[in-house]
């Protein structure tokens, strides 16, 4: 990728995680550390992979695209916001009483959102769902998902990786999204779902190892899941839980609490200088 497409990237990816930032603070309540790690990823499936009009979020032929991790939903409507779903400004009414950005997405109310997610492990399965009615109906748009190292703790989720492959769901791409922590700590201590990469490809999966923060590896990713065909593809993405803050890098305690002011102007100091110095 040329050195200047990295940067407008790195650029758009630090306001969705200043997006990210102003949501949780504004609502006092949330998820900033998963939201953080994902910020990269999300970035790049929506401003340069993805098949989608914001000006038409129900286009029949869009690729679809499903937070199966759904209390990451600050990195969701950020992302949604700066792509022009919806306005930036309207971030700050995250989980407020009559706002249309809850908790957790609402396929009814918010534009943009493909699938209600919330409770863990479900969202992955519905994705398997909207790939295989693509395969039926002969349709050509593609679906994506985003799981989470924490999440792949449940049952469901290892349903869902022996289904896709036994019905050769090329269509399909899922992101892990691996930072290794969860709400109580580190995901191998909890409950240990390691080696992510030797399971998928136990049941039949592509997989690809990446650096979630590296644009490059991003995008030979995802061009590498659209030549794959016959099964789908898993992508393991490395990641950093609260990545660019630096007093939420690497912190389970940032799984799932909003910053004080103090907190939230240190970071919006700390995006904001990186912003202008790339």
């Amino acid at each position: 990728m040329e050195q200047a497409k990295i940067q407008e990237l790195r650029r758009i990816a630090t306001d969705i995680r200043i997006g990210i930032i102003e949501a949780v603070y504004n609502a006092g309540s949330g998820h900033p550390g998963g939201s953080l790690s994902i910020a990269d990823v999300m970035t790049y499936l929506y401003f340069v992979e993805m098949n989608i009009d914001p000006s038409n979020p129900k286009k029949e032929d869009r690729d679809r695209f499903v937070m199966s991790k759904g209390h990451t939903s600050p990195a969701l409507y950020s992302v949604l916001a700066h792509r022009g779903y919806f306005p930036v400004e309207y971030l700050k009414t995250f989980r407020k009483t009559g706002s249309y950005l809850q908790g957790h997405p609402d396929m009814k109310g918010t534009p943009g959102v493909d699938m209600t997610t919330g409770s863990l492990g479900q969202g992955f399965s519905v994705a398997c769902g909207m790939a295989l009615a693509s395969k039926l109906k002969g349709d050509t748009f593609r679906v994506y998902t985003v799981i989470g190292d924490g999440e792949s703790q449940e049952g469901q989720i290892w349903e869902a990786a022996m289904f896709a492959p036994h019905y050769k769901l090329d269509n399909l791409t899922l992101v892990l999204d691996y930072n290794g922590l969860q709400i109580d700590g580190r995901t191998v201590d909890v409950m240990n779902p390691t080696p992510h990469d030797e399971k998928f490809l136990a049941f039949g999966w592509n997989v690809i190892n990446i650096d979630a923060h590296d644009f490059n590896q991003i995008e030979s990713a995802f061009a590498a899941a659209r030549e794959c065909k016959g099964r789908p593809t898993a992508i393991i993405a490395k990641s950093h839980k609260g990545y660019g803050v630096s007093y939420m890098l690497d912190q389970a305690s940032w799984h799932g609490k909003a910053p004080n002011k103090e907190q939230y102007e240190q970071a919006l100091a700390e995006l904001k200088a990186y912003r202008a110095s790339i």
